[in-house]
């Protein structure tokens, strides 16, 4: 093995040209830690919300930053006292700067990957299938209710549809024409986002929405809160104007997680009972276009990094 690795790394806030291929000294795991051999990673609308700089004011970064965090690969390493894990051991989840070959993680923001997951669907799962339980979670749904999710067929729309779909729940999900299909494919009841939302959303649950889930950011929060009879039970994953709104901005605090939620969605995606569509594959120099891509909007599943 060579001792440098390449990783995509920014050193200032801005558009996708800021990211660049940059080589590194490999690192050892400290104690606690274990090393991972990326396959494959996840790109999410996060990655290039810090790059631009419209999350300096909630996220720390130290430059030169690495974006990402869902990895899957093989564990080629590991630091004292780590017993979950041993060489060789294929796993997905959250590492630190997942746009890179090696990634150093936390034995417990990893889980096993199901051998019939590929890489690359093992790199779409981890943000949008732990946002997506515990999105649901903070909503208090049960079986009968009737739950709004805008950017429904995104990433983390996807895969709230079926898990609410599975669990009783009514969904009506907002997304472009040319994804109303696919929704309807998955048990929802899809309708056209953006202006004369409320008018449309009425038409379709004129019984009225229990619940709603912002899961674009793009304007929707004062439209859900009135469609949901107030903020309490209205929850953003992307909005930086929740707390205007008196919205539940969602940030994957320990106190929001929801245990065991990785391992149950990789286990459902590995059985066929999960659909994550992976909307395009991308080599890790091309991470800006990939970025590029997710900012535009528009992408129906996920969008993956291989180096």
């Amino acid at each position: 093995m060579t001792d440098t690795y390449r990783s995509i790394a920014f050193t200032e806030y801005g558009d996708s040209g800021v990211l660049k291929v940059l080589e590194r000294e490999i690192p050892e795991p400290g104690p606690g830690q274990v090393r991972v051999a990326v396959q494959a990673a996840g790109v999410n609308p996060f990655d290039w919300k810090v790059r631009s700089g419209l999350m300096a004011g909630m996220v720390t970064t130290d430059f030169p930053a690495v974006p990402g965090g869902d990895i899957a690969g093989v564990v080629d390493a590991v630091g004292e006292g780590v017993s979950e894990f041993a060489v060789g051991d294929e796993v997905l989840g959250s590492g630190n700067g997942g746009y890179a070959e090696f990634v150093l993680a936390n034995p417990a923001s990893l889980v096993r990957k199901p051998d019939a997951l590929s890489w690359e669907l093992a790199a779409a799962l981890p943000s949008v299938v732990n946002t997506a339980y515990r999105g649901l979670n903070l909503l208090k749904l049960s079986e009968g209710e009737t739950l709004l999710i805008d950017g429904a067929a995104g990433g983390v729309g996807t895969i709230a549809v079926q898990l609410a779909v599975a669990r009783g729940i009514t969904v009506v999900g907002t997304a472009s024409e040319g994804n109303h299909d696919y929704l309807r494919s998955l048990g929802a009841v899809a309708v056209q986002y953006g202006e004369g939302l409320e008018d449309r959303v009425r038409t379709v649950a004129p019984q009225g929405v229990d619940a709603s889930l912002d899961a674009s950011g793009r304007g929707s929060l004062a439209t859900l809160v009135v469609l949901t009879g107030g903020p309490e039970r209205v929850v953003t994953i992307a909005a930086p104007d929740a707390a205007d709104h008196g919205v539940h901005f969602t940030t994957g605090s320990a106190a929001e997680q929801v245990p065991g939620s990785l391992a149950d969605g990789a286990a459902l995606a590995a059985e066929g009972k999960l659909d994550v569509p992976i909307a395009r594959v991308y080599p890790l120099a091309e991470a800006a276009a990939a970025q590029d891509e997710s900012e535009a909007g528009h992408v129906r599943g996920k969008l993956v990094l291989v180096p």
